[in-house]
């Protein structure tokens, strides 16, 4: 009998991918493997989840699960997405990364918080120059440019600025946020792109400034195929430097130049009532097959973020003992 392999799925406001998702693997009847939604209580340090795969969407806000994922993980659970990348990514790296990778990328610079983060003084910011050259920053990103998050997601906390003036209006009500300056891309088209499992990827066309249960554009025209080659070969270049099994990676096209806006979203939106019933299908199907492919492969989480060699089941290592050299090494 085939040995059990439980994929797990961990959610939180989404009322249509999650089931749809579990529907559609268990609906595949393969060999030892069902799907459900995961359930927690008081989680053991070191105890295995249960789970082959667990497929992460809520992890980025609640604390609990992302210590859970992680501990899953040191037990050889397979997690989408690498609970411990996602903790340490940010999109200003992301913005440079890509650039070293030969992705067009806007130029990009990351700004000082407006007020102290929580528990800190002017002395902690005694390596800061004060005050910034702004013009210098101003010329080297131009107007319109959009101030963001350097970190985070869903449009919140975005501004669009066309002005030494209204940049200071908004990057004043900031706080204690890390923001990034990027020239805004006076774009001809836009694509958000799912990438799945590193190998696979969906162009959808997309309208950033619609309402967001319009953003996704029905009926599209047909995209060039050099762009559309373009768009796929930059998607996957991010995606597999990135270490990212489910992510979104969004274009915007100027003078037939595919800018990478927007490429630190490993839980993308993927609700049939905002992406429609065509890309919702594709999403789900091409996610179940990612994971029960997942499921069924040798791949090892804890070999993966080297700790195999320590999880070996050896004695504790004690002091370490000298090497003895040999007089005369022999010839191979």
């Amino acid at each position: 009998m085939t040995a059990k392999k439980k994929i797990g799925i961990i959610f939180g406001m989404e009322n249509t991918f999650p089931p749809a998702l579990v529907a559609n693997i268990n609906s595949m009847k393969v060999d030892g493997v069902t799907a459900e939604f995961v359930k927690l209580g008081g989680v053991k340090m070191a105890e295995p989840s249960g789970y082959r795969v667990i497929i992460d969407r809520i992890s980025h806000d609640i604390s609990f699960y992302r210590a859970y994922l992680k501990n899953a993980a040191l037990n050889g659970t397979i997690v989408i997405n690498n609970p411990f990348w996602w903790t340490a990514d940010d999109k200003f790296f992301n913005y440079a990364l890509a650039t070293k990778l030969g992705v067009a990328i806007p130029p990009t610079v990351i700004l000082p918080h407006k007020q102290h983060p929580p528990g800190t003084t002017d002395q902690s910011m005694r390596n800061l120059m004060y005050p910034l050259n702004w013009d210098e920053i101003f010329e080297y990103i131009g107007f319109p440019a959009f101030l963001k998050p350097y970190s985070g997601g869903g449009w919140k906390h975005v501004y669009k600025v066309h002005s030494p003036e209204e940049f200071f209006q908004h990057y004043n009500q900031t706080g204690d946020l890390c923001m990034t300056l990027q020239r805004g891309v006076e774009f001809q088209e836009y694509f958000r792109c799912y990438v799945v499992g590193q190998e696979q990827v969906h162009v959808m066309a997309y309208d950033p400034k619609a309402p967001h249960h319009e953003r996704y554009v029905k009926n599209p025209g047909v995209i060039p195929h050099e762009l559309h080659e373009r768009v796929v070969r930059d998607a996957l270049r991010l995606c597999r430097a990135l270490g990212y099994d489910l992510n979104t990676v969004e274009f915007a096209v100027e003078n037939g130049i595919p800018y990478a806006i927007d490429f630190m979203n490993p839980a993308p939106d993927a609700d049939v009532n905002s992406v429609g019933q065509e890309n919702f299908e594709w999403i789900v199907n091409a996610v179940a097959q990612l994971a029960v492919k997942k499921a069924l492969s040798e791949e090892n989480p804890a070999r993966e973020l080297r700790w195999a060699a320590f999880l070996a089941g050896g004695p504790a290592a004690g002091p370490a003992k000298p090497v003895r050299r040999r007089a005369k090494a022999k010839s191979v």
